[in-house]
């Protein structure tokens, strides 16, 4: 229980004030055993929902407010990070996870191989201090995921998360219009290894010489006769055999920096590598879906360095290789020729290439200006014993300079695949 009458820093506790089972910064969420945080928003100040958090019964609200319940101090924020400093102090392990692509597929096959706690989906400043309070004096160790797509921002994450471990997955074009190039990229997330430890995927060893790396070939924690179908990835960690039902390459080597973080805590790498055969990854990120043609939802994002592992994948796996391909992301000037590059790849690796929306015919030969039209050709396309790959940059994402960039929800294109096969 979160107990505000014990806090790590000065607060006028209202006397109505009572333990919560964790905390929220979004009012919706608050309830009788979750409590509530005021911050600032880039809209509205969280204090304007205090009210409302209050009548849902929150067992107290952290703000600046004299209100009922209150845990006043000057500034919530502040307030906020400092205890989750405090509560991270008393975690034997915490695991901090960086990359430009596969963060939240290492997050999952680590967290399983340590039998650890680990972050949503949703890996804000705020969500990852909520997060360390509620779990900071758990037993078990804590794996978090830590984005950035601002210059300072991985220096502000490593002084709140603290990490033991410190690992990047990878090193590309992603949020350049916020760095600018690969090596500012690759200095700003490299900060997450002046943890005590720090490991390196083997895309992004070139960047990080003489760091203790992990993947597939020449690794210092290395997989061996890795095996890539349809049904499975498999391989051999040391003389543990492991099996991915539904994986990647990608996944795989997520699952060997799971087994390699399992052999530096001390525990038996038999034990995890069973753990990992059911590890599941939220959707749009790389799901293997079979049927009388095989579906590859790799929909939630996109970067060129992940587009080119997913038609590495897709490649792979046999039969006749279909990819559809969406705009990506936050890549500055350099957009137009990163997606041709892209592009060419896919028409390297993909049969039948389709793009959609901006971009479209950069990405593939058969171009379309929306996914509906998109998905009157690929429905006539698709056939039986065919593998087709779903990719882009979905949502909207905002630049430095707060231009809106629109992605292309091609999760809509995986659900039509689906009922076109029939599924349910």
């Amino acid at each position: 229980m979160l107990d505000p009458t014990a806090l790590p820093f000065d607060a006028a506790v209202h006397p109505e004030a009572r333990p919560a089972v964790r905390l929220t910064w979004d009012s919706r969420e608050a309830g009788p055993n979750v409590a509530f945080v005021a911050l600032p928003g880039e809209r509205m100040h969280g204090n304007a929902f205090v009210e409302a958090a209050l009548a849902a019964g929150a067992p107290f609200v952290l703000t600046d407010l004299d209100a009922p319940r209150a845990v006043r101090v000057p500034d919530a924020q502040v307030a906020l990070f400092a205890w989750a400093r405090a509560e991270r102090a008393h975690n034997p392990l915490v695991v901090g996870i960086t990359g430009s692509v596969g963060k939240t597929t290492a997050k999952a096959y680590a967290a399983a191989a340590l039998d650890a706690h680990f972050m949503p989906v949703f890996n804000t400043m705020p969500a990852i201090a909520c997060f360390l309070i509620e779990f900071g004096r758990s037993a078990r160790p804590l794996v978090v995921e830590m984005g950035i797509d601002r210059l300072g921002e991985m220096r502000e994450l490593v002084d709140l998360v603290r990490p033991d471990v410190g690992v990047v997955t990878s090193i590309g074009e992603a949020h350049l219009e916020a760095f600018g190039t690969v090596e500012t990229i690759a200095r700003e997330k490299g900060v997450i290894l002046e943890a005590p430890r720090g490991l390196v995927g083997v895309q992004a060893s070139p960047f990080y010489p003489g760091r203790d790396t992990y993947g597939f070939g020449e690794a210092t924690f290395a997989g061996d006769a890795l095996q890539v179908s349809a049904e499975a990835a498999a391989f051999v960690y040391g003389e543990v055999p492991v099996a991915l039902p539904h994986a990647s390459k990608v996944q795989a080597e997520a699952a060997v920096l799971g087994l390699a973080l399992a052999e530096v805590a001390g525990v038996p790498v038999g034990t995890a590598a069973e753990r990992l055969a059911g590890v599941s990854v939220p959707g749009g990120r790389y799901r293997v879906l079979p049927g009388r043609f095989t579906v590859i939802d790799d929909a939630y994002n996109a970067s060129p360095l992940s587009v080119r592992a997913a038609l590495d994948a897709l490649a792979a796996l046999p039969g006749r290789h279909v990819s559809v391909l969406g705009r990506m992301l936050e890549l500055g000037d350099t957009e137009r020729e990163l997606h041709a590059q892209v592009g060419a790849y896919a028409r390297q690796r993909a049969d039948v290439t389709f793009g959609v929306g901006a971009f479209a015919s950069e990405l593939g030969e058969r171009a379309h200006a929306t996914v509906p039209d998109l998905l009157a050709d690929l429905l006539a396309e698709v056939r039986d014993g065919d593998v087709v790959l779903v990719k882009a940059s979905r949502g909207i994402s905002w630049a430095p300079q707060r231009r809106a960039q629109e992605g292309v929800g091609l999760d809509t294109v995986v659900d039509a695949l689906l009922r076109a096969r029939g599924d349910a």
